[in-house]
């Protein structure tokens, strides 16, 4: 498939945004000049060819049009600020003066490459837990019948294959081009993660997004958004108008399992569609899981009802939260005109860094040992709750001793500092060990972080009224942290290495080192096993 759209000129793009295209001394461009066609746009200007427009943004410090002498570019899109920074810098050439540059810049780099999402099915899926995985869901239940893209955490993907990008949402001029590549390479469906980020600051604008889904709702990102009323406001956004100027609303598909989404299906009306997998579901919701069974081996067996009738499938990831993502994802998937029977897919999920089981190369443990993203003070207690449930099941099946349960964990420097006694906290409250150690620090001071994650579990340990004061450890070495909960694991038992999960690196600073807790968990496990068997020698 190929792209056959017109590009459009300086004229075109004027009359798109009402922008006044002119020079920096503020006369008319020349009737010729706005005629010169645009084929692509950037926010960096060093990534800005000849036929390229530079779209010089204000920064947090300073102004983007102040790096137009490294644009190749035809042209600039810029505020009224901006036009005066490069009037400043000597820049001569054409100028699409616009009220607001991000709210622009979708809309704009869409026209550019021929709106191209809307020749494709896009599902967007926000909350703050369970994106990554639910969009991998959908993906894998799609592949095979489907062309299908992917945008998320953990990169994207066309088909399967990876293709290199940054952000979880990218820039919208980036994303607008990445759409472009799918549609031209026969992309048919598309799903993505949108974060509050990328809603507050137009990332999205400009996508024609069908379907949009809602997961959960729990404290992130407060170093970024004032309040959790700011933060809910931002992720409403994804269904509360279209980002795409000329398209309409998208179909909204809400778990409402927490207070924030039933309050955003309650905002958005009767016509959305809601998902509920608790006890308390309501009998209106239109999906609603009836039953779980857990087999021996992990996988779940779930049953839902929806209007149509019911579904069961079989899930290959844990937890009671991946059966909330599983029963959204096919809910969204049959809100863009999917068979129910696409859930049968579900079963050859994997997802990189999210429950992921970890071995050694020479063993196999008689312990479960995990890695999972679990970041968040919610993220932190659903992981842990759902691996005390598996461990009760799996007692009561045995009629064993119950197994302990180990979690690692740190917290992120320059990030929300409120969330991480509330870690702490999270981790004190379910595990029978909690070692706190460095996630990424980056330019603050570990031991300060670790402080105020352990200061979270001391406290909430000592309200315990369960009989068990859990083990608390403050060890600052990640990979030593990691290898004293191996070393702490027996039989039956289960361990997780949180924060991380698919991530290839640490932040100490303005450095980034090579670290990847899957590797550094097999590592250890591989440690452990050959020590014991040296010691078996003679």
């Amino acid at each position: 498939m190929t792209d056959t759209h017109s590009t459009p000129t300086f004229a075109r793009l004027a009359e798109l945004t009402g922008g006044r295209l002119c020079l920096t001394s503020g006369a008319p461009v020349a009737d010729d000049v706005a005629a010169r066609p645009v084929a692509s746009a950037a926010i960096d200007a060093r990534d800005v060819p000849a036929d390229g427009l530079f779209m010089a943004v204000p920064g947090t410090h300073d102004h983007g049009a102040r790096f137009v002498g490294q644009s190749a570019g035809a042209g600039v899109l810029t505020d009224e600020a901006g036009l005066a920074v490069l009037a400043t810098e000597g820049y001569n050439g054409p100028v699409l003066v616009v009220d607001d540059c991000r709210a622009w810049l979708g809309p704009v780099a869409a026209e550019i490459h021929g709106h191209p999402s809307r020749d494709m099915t896009v599902i967007g899926v926000t909350g703050t837990s369970g994106k990554t995985t639910t969009t991998y869901m959908m993906e894998r239940a799609l592949l095979g019948h489907r062309h299908v893209g992917l945008i998320g955490t953990t990169g994207t993907r066309i088909d399967g294959r990876p293709v290199p990008t940054s952000l979880t949402t990218p820039e919208a001029p980036t994303l607008q081009a990445l759409f472009a590549r799918m549609r031209d390479e026969g992309v048919t469906h598309v799903v993505m993660e949108v974060s509050s980020h990328a809603l507050v600051l137009g990332r999205v604008r400009g996508v024609d997004i069908d379907v949009a889904a809602f997961t959960n709702l729990s404290q992130d990102h407060l170093d970024f958004h004032p309040t959790m009323e700011d933060y809910f406001a931002a992720k409403s956004l994804l269904f509360t108008g279209a980002q795409d100027p000329a398209g309409s609303l998208p179909t909204s598909v809400v778990c409402v399992d927490d207070e924030w989404g039933r309050r955003l299906a309650d905002q958005l009306g009767r016509d959305t569609v809601t998902v509920a997998t608790g006890g308390d579901a309501s009998g209106d919701d239109t999906w609603q899981v009836r039953s779980v069974a857990v087999r021996p081996d992990g996988t779940q067996h779930i049953t839902v009802q929806y209007p149509e009738g019911t579904s069961s499938f079989d899930l290959s990831v844990p937890g009671a939260f991946n059966v909330a993502n599983a029963t959204l994802a096919l809910a969204a998937l049959v809100a863009a005109g999917e068979d129910v029977s696409v859930a049968g897919r579900l079963a050859e999920v994997r997802v990189p860094g999210r429950m992921q089981k970890v071995t050694g190369t020479s063993w196999r443990p008689d312990f479960l040992a995990l890695v999972d993203y679990a970041h968040k003070p919610g993220a932190v207690t659903a992981v842990l709750g759902t691996l005390n449930e598996q461990l009760d099941r799996a007692a009561a099946g045995q009629d064993a001793t119950r197994g302990r349960l180990g979690v690692v964990l740190g917290a992120g420097g320059n990030r929300d500092h409120e969330k991480r006694p509330k870690m702490g906290a999270a981790a004190a409250a379910a595990a029978d060990l909690v070692i706190v150690t460095d996630d990424n620090p980056r330019d603050e001071d570990p031991a300060t972080i670790r402080d105020a994650v352990a200061a979270g579990a001391r406290e909430r340990a000592a309200q315990r009224t369960d009989g068990c004061r859990p083990e608390l450890l403050e060890i600052g070495d990640r990979t030593a942290a990691i290898r004293a909960a191996v070393d702490w694991a027996r039989t039956g038992d289960i361990i997780v290495i949180a924060g991380k999960g698919h991530e290839t690196g640490q932040i100490i600073g303005d450095t980034v080192i090579d670290f990847d807790d899957r590797v550094v968990l097999a590592d250890a496990l591989d440690q452990r096993f050959h020590t014991e068997h040296k010691e078996l020698q003679p």
